[in-house]
């Protein structure tokens, strides 16, 4: 682990449609489920819960989402999210952000890695790609995953991830940092990269084009494995089943 206080900067790396094409959650669900079928049954569950996303909000439908775990024993959950990394590192990962990793730190930057998707598996996957911190949302479960788990300081998301790195002492303050570069696919991490002196939106919606165009910021479109977002959204249904065989 490199010294927090060193002089070198940072390099702030979101996860999912950043690294990855994927939504790792919805990866680690068809992984969980392709090991262990009768937890299929969740759906009963989480799909009635969609007809109210707007009242359980972001946190809350990750919460009922996470119920596949349902009373699974930690050990389990530990050996199966080491087989996920195992499986999907480095391998299923952008190459081309792969390399911007590795020249980020070349420069000599601490590479954290700033997601959404539950700390429990997002810490191993950064350790397994290089990264010096990794902090996501933090899954209180225990000896035993319960239905809807709990989150230790909400959902790792927007504004909750520049208090997240205040909390942990990678940034001081609030504010642009000195040597800093951030690296995301959303305008939900707005909050992140304007922390940052240097800045690479991935493959940006209209939203984040137009913004990257306003700031100057650079833009990489790397090659996805999907030829429309119909293409997508079927393979992310066939993830949240247990049913993609193909994945990534």
């Amino acid at each position: 682990m490199r010294d927090k206080t060193r002089k070198n900067g940072i390099a702030l790396f979101d996860l999912d449609q950043t690294l990855i094409a994927w939504d790792t959650q919805l990866l680690f669900c068809n992984w969980v489920l392709r090991h262990e079928r009768l937890r299929c049954l969740y759906l009963v569950v989480f799909l009635p819960s969609l007809l109210l996303a707007r009242v359980l909000g972001s946190g809350g439908l990750k919460r009922v989402f996470l119920s596949f775990l349902w009373r699974m024993p930690r050990v389990r959950l530990e050996e199966l999210v080491a087989g996920f990394v195992a499986h999907y590192v480095p391998g299923a990962f952008y190459p081309s952000m792969m390399e911007v990793v590795a020249a980020e730190a070349e420069k000599g930057r601490r590479l954290i890695l700033v997601s959404a998707s539950p700390e429990f598996y997002a810490r191993p996957l950064g350790e397994a790609l290089g990264f010096d911190a990794s902090y996501g949302t933090r899954v209180e479960i225990g000896n035993i995953v319960p239905l809807f788990p709990d989150f230790t300081g909400g959902n790792n998301k927007r504004e909750a991830k520049v208090t997240r790195l205040l909390e942990e002492g990678e940034i001081t303050k609030e504010g642009v940092q000195e040597n800093s570069s951030g690296f995301s696919d959303s305008t939900v991490d707005l909050p992140m990269l304007r922390l940052c002196e240097e800045v690479l939106v991935v493959n940006p919606g209209a939203e984040l084009q137009a913004i990257a165009e306003e700031e100057g910021w650079e833009v990489a479109c790397p090659e996805r494995p999907f030829q429309s977002r119909g293409q997508m959204a079927w393979r992310c249904l066939k993830q949240m089943c247990g049913l993609d065989d193909k994945a990534p």
